[in-house]
């Protein structure tokens, strides 16, 4: 699993040997069967977790047992509750796999002291927090100015790699729309 953290490590900064080894020191590998809980809401998270292979969803669940997804991870992609890991408080929010997952996770402290150690790393981690943040913006202005149709077609465009590794319910949920709506626009689109 490693390798393939460093090699999306790679492909994006230059790293020695030595930093490379450094990182692979405070690594650990986890894995996930399907529908197990990387994290449940009410504990808090100190990790930084990389998915190597396998497909997490992030949710929190309403009164009525419904669940609300706030997010999905895939290949390549970073996994956690960035509020809960930052100021060490108990997340409102559970992720668990949709499909048997392979994990690095990084506790807080360590990843810390290596961004210090290394500062490409740091300035990495940046430009995935800044990405992140223009794409929470992006999602919150589609879900208030987009109507279902647009919010769908957006999420087609966006997440083509994993739309089809999602049932739909789960796709409904995260773009705001009932499982129902979902049916209808699919249906509408076969008929194009």
């Amino acid at each position: 699993m490693f390798e393939i953290f460093v090699k999306y490590l790679t492909d994006k900064i230059i790293l020695s040997n030595k930093e490379i080894h450094l990182i692979e020191s405070v690594c650990n590998s986890k894995k996930l069967v399907k529908k197990q809980f990387l994290l449940q809401e009410g504990d808090v998270f100190r990790y930084n977790a990389f998915v190597c292979s396998g497909l997490l969803k992030t949710f929190s669940v309403a009164e009525n047992g419904s669940q609300h997804i706030i997010n999905f991870a895939s290949e390549n992609y970073w996994a956690g509750d960035r509020e809960s890991i930052i100021n060490g408080t108990v997340s409102r929010f559970n992720i668990d796999a949709i499909e048997p997952t392979e994990l690095i996770l990084i506790e807080k402290t360590d990843f810390d002291e290596i961004c210090l150690e290394i500062p490409q790393l740091s300035q990495l981690v940046s430009q995935i927090i800044q990405k992140s943040l223009i794409v929470s913006q992006s999602r919150i202005l589609a879900n208030l100015s987009f109507t279902a149709e647009e919010k769908y077609e957006s999420f087609l465009e966006k997440y083509p790699h994993i739309v089809n590794r999602i049932p739909q319910h789960m796709i409904a949920s995260y773009i705001g729309i009932t499982p129902e709506t979902l049916a209808r626009l699919r249906r509408k689109r076969v008929m194009k």
